[in-house]
């Protein structure tokens, strides 16, 4: 008989008595400083995650913890340091079988179908031929297009959900299309093409099993970097004539892209194009996370979060406002007189 949940993480109030469904999202046995041991415990649904660390009996529960498990838990909400977590005072193990995965796998909260629509616009705007015959190779032929509209963009940190690889790349693209008359001499092409291209390996690198994110062999042996740019080798060989010089360029933006070799980059941004679409797809994963951050708050007004590792800071956030609110105030703004154009950053 299979389950459904009765509440999801992004309602839960502090305060509240839990009996539901979790999926595990990451377990780690660790010690308290009086040397007890205890589960550091991340649990998730199709709504976000949360912590909830088990004191009592966690060598004899671990066993249970392992990733992509899932366990009905029994516990309080309560806040810690800002942010609710699960005092945790009972957990069962439960089948896959028994559950509706479609309760636990988190996708983009926008419209997929229109975001593919305004990505496909954007790749028919590209001016170059090479450049767009080669775009819709990967973002037009099945079955790589659909591929590429339900992968996650990452394992963690940002746009790790369905469909977070069409909105993250189709957001740097909007972001390059903004940008690539702002400065004298960018091919907007070629910017263009890179940033819808630059995570294609990722459709390669990462793969989802019962609503776990994990990387596959071959992703963590080579990384979407390499991945990427041998992809687009083969499809442009498949094209006549592709320009060897415009493949070279278009590799190097998807090999530079996270900037140093610091971060796993092959190689450094050396053209125009490179450096901008280092620091776009760097802006957008930010923000993202910031996001992300934000759904979770519950109060109103600026809040401390925890530390944020990937960031070494902590950040001073307010609560998203939810999507109702969003869409009056963007009908308000289009209402009124238009202006001088606001700012990209």
């Amino acid at each position: 008989m299979v389950m459904g949940k009765q509440q999801f993480i992004k309602d839960l109030q502090e305060g509240e008595r839990i009996d539901d469904l979790f999926l595990v999202k990451s377990s780690r046995l660790a010690e308290t400083r009086a040397g007890k041991a205890y589960i550091q415990l991340t649990l998730m649904d199709k709504s976000g995650d949360i912590n909830g660390p088990v004191w009592d009996r966690a060598e004899e529960l671990f066993p249970h913890c392992s990733v992509g498990n899932f366990l009905r838990i029994q516990a309080m909400v309560q806040s810690y340091r800002e942010q609710l977590q699960l005092k945790i005072d009972g957990m069962q193990p439960c089948s896959s079988d028994d559950v509706d995965l479609a309760d636990f796998v988190p996708s983009c909260r926008k419209d997929r179908e229109v975001l593919a629509k305004s990505l496909q616009k954007l790749v028919a705007s590209v001016d170059n031929p090479f450049l767009r015959k080669l775009l819709n190779r990967f973002l037009k032929k099945e079955p790589m297009w659909q591929r590429f509209q339900d992968a996650p963009a990452a394992k963690g940190i940002h746009h790790a959900y369905l469909g977070g690889l069409l909105e993250h790349s189709l957001s740097v693209a909007q972001l390059a299309d903004k940008i690539s008359g702002h400065y004298p001499g960018v091919d907007r092409s070629l910017l263009i093409a890179g940033a819808l291209l630059h995570d294609i390996g990722k459709v390669e690198e990462l793969q989802v099993e019962l609503a776990v994110i994990d990387y596959t062999p071959r992703g963590r042996l080579k990384g979407h970097l390499v991945m990427g740019s041998e992809m687009v080798a083969v499809e442009a060989a498949r094209i006549k004539d592709f320009p060897v010089e415009i493949l070279e360029q278009l590799q190097h933006l998807i090999l530079s892209h996270h900037g140093t070799h610091e971060f796993a980059s092959p190689a450094i941004p050396m053209t125009i194009e490179a450096f901008l679409l280092s620091f776009l797809d760097d802006l957008d994963a930010k923000m993202n996370l910031m996001e992300q951050l934000r759904m979770k708050m519950k109060d109103p007004g600026l809040h401390w979060t925890e530390y944020q590792r990937s960031l070494e800071r902590f950040l001073y956030l307010s609560p998203l406002p939810d999507d109702e609110e969003q869409v009056k105030k963007k009908n308000n703004k289009n209402s009124e007189p238009a202006g001088r154009q606001q700012t990209l950053f």
